[in-house]
């Protein structure tokens, strides 16, 4: 069921129009930092415990940094100055002694200055070396076991959202044995608005569970121990997005997760973060999840729940055009780019279900090497449990006959409250048969050139593309204020997090972008 009835050269159009939106955007990414990147350096060179109060150690002294209006030549320097000259002390009292009088300062000769820099890239070189183990201790691992339910089965992804680490755990083995190939911990409400990630293990949240390292260690200490129990690989993510975006990308790294919720505009359209923020802070926690060779999944299936899916369908495909871009600037290969979209088109219309094979067959063509991400219904959910049981099913049919990559499996009580064991165990076993009833469905099925599949396509990508000619012509930033996706507008300086957002200096210094951009 591989068609796409799209002419190729507006294929071609349309990545020219969103390369030149992206870039336009990368220009102002190139010249600034922020306060999450600069935080994020600073737990890549070991600074990643907590103070007073259980107040991270990297906010602490980015937050000093900031205070003494230094920042803009980046915290790595600014640590190596500290600890230069308060050899032998905390870290936190040696940028706050600098940080009290930095004019008062001797300047360093060029000499000096190059010897730091230099000490600080060992020190980096040596953190990256320290991370690229991990990556291959997850990709040993995942080696040695199965993965997925056969060669192109979506993978099986169910959500665990007790608010207590511990218990999420137990849930999630129990998805695990009940045929789960991912496991999401779904991030506490509102975390993403905290310009922090707390620290340690934490057992209450809203909504779902923080999202802090010891959390990400103790779940994936958990689907390691159960995979090999298994025989089977259970993937873990979690949510790169936010106020925190590189942090948790760090964190993730550094406790092997394999996927993240990662999306260029996610933050700013759903979350009303400021949009030189999010777009900063995306590049550089892409960086990271690049290297670290996590799949990201992005969160185009968001537009269709605050607008009509039927009608906006081309702002998801302007979109992922746009993310695909801006991950390919930041060094990610098609591989690890997860573009996510949804089965959610209103079920009282007629032939949805072909309308939902047109969109998931072109995003699919669109990214032949990307594993593509595919959500349930939702926003039609009801509480007839068995309707929306149907409909889950559905859902699940689209994704095996045109071999998406992730499947999120919907919950019957979607629309109720947050999944029970039961729940997930019915979503898992109808998922499993619908995998196995159809799994070469999709080789034997051809649509019509000219049916309803095929002129939806068409529509929906000349939508997209002409949405894509005014973006790259009033630019990105232009195009959110006018609300062009997810039926939602934001400001360039509207927004949280935009004071945490500066201009370098000249001279500013983070050697993990050198390393990551292959500058080093």
């Amino acid at each position: 069921m591989a068609q796409l009835f799209v002419e190729p050269g507006k294929v071609v159009r349309a990545r020219e129009l969103a390369q030149k939106a992206a870039r336009g955007v990368q220009a102002f990414i190139d010249r600034h930092s922020t306060v999450a990147i600069e935080r994020t350096v600073l737990r890549l060179l070991g600074i990643g415990g907590a103070g007073a109060r259980g107040a991270p150690l990297s906010n602490l002294l980015v937050d000093k940094l900031r205070e003494a209006k230094v920042l803009h030549k980046g915290a790595a320097w600014w640590l190596g100055r500290a600890l230069k000259a308060s050899p032998g002390r905390d870290p936190l009292q040696a940028i706050e002694r600098i940080a009290a009088y930095p004019e008062k300062l001797p300047p360093l000769s060029p000499g000096e200055d190059a010897e730091l820099r230099e000490t600080i890239r060992a020190d980096a070189r040596s953190a990256a070396r320290e991370l690229r183990e991990k990556v291959e201790k997850r990709k040993e691992l995942k080696r040695s076991l199965q993965v997925g339910s056969f060669p192109g089965a979506p993978w099986k992804y169910v959500i665990v959202a007790t608010g207590n680490i511990h218990d999420d755990v137990e849930q999630a083995r129990a998805a695990a044995q009940q045929g789960a190939d991912v496991i999401a911990v779904i991030r506490s409400t509102a975390q993403s608005l905290l310009d922090y990630v707390p620290h340690g293990p934490t057992t209450e949240g809203y909504g779902g569970t923080y999202a802090t390292q010891e959390n990400f260690r103790i779940m994936r200490e958990a689907l390691d121990d159960v995979s090999r129990k298994l025989g089977r690989y259970v993937h873990l993510t979690n949510y790169s997005s936010g106020l925190c975006m590189p942090e948790i990308a760090y964190m993730a790294a550094a406790e092997r997760l394999d996927m993240l919720l990662n999306d260029a505009m996610y933050g700013i359209l759903f979350r009303d973060i400021n949009m030189q923020r999010t777009f900063c802070d995306q590049y550089f926690s892409r960086r990271i999840c690049a290297f670290a060779e996590i799949i990201i999944n992005t969160g185009e299936d968001n537009y269709i729940t605050t607008a009509d899916a039927d009608e906006a369908a081309h702002t998801v495909i302007a979109s992922q055009l746009v993310n695909e871009t801006f991950a390919h600037l930041a060094g990610m290969p098609d591989e690890l780019i997860g573009f996510g979209h949804s089965f959610e088109i209103d079920p009282a219309r007629e032939d949805t279900l072909l309308r939902e094979f047109a969109m998931a067959m072109m995003v699919r063509e669109l990214f032949p090497r990307s594993p593509i991400k595919y959500m349930p219904p939702t926003k039609h959910k009801e509480g007839d449990i068995f309707f929306s049981h149907a409909y889950d099913v559905m859902s699940d049919l689209v994704a095996i006959s045109t071999r998406q990559g992730i499947q999120l499996l919907g919950m019957m009580t979607e629309a109720m409250h947050n999944p029970f064991l039961m729940d997930r165990y019915v979503a898992l076993k109808a998922a499993a048969y619908v995998y196995r009833a159809a799994r070469h469905l999709g080789d034997e099925m051809a649509f019509k050139p000219d049916g309803i599949v095929a002129r939806r396509q068409r529509e929906v990508f000349d939508k997209a593309l002409a949405l894509l000619e005014e973006v790259a012509k009033d630019g990105m930033m232009a195009a959110i204020g006018k609300a062009r996706f997810g039926d939602t507008a934001r400001t360039e300086t509207g927004g949280k997090g935009l004071d945490g957002v500066f201009e370098r200096a000249p001279d500013y210094f983070n050697p993990f972008l050198e390393l990551l951009e292959g500058r080093a």
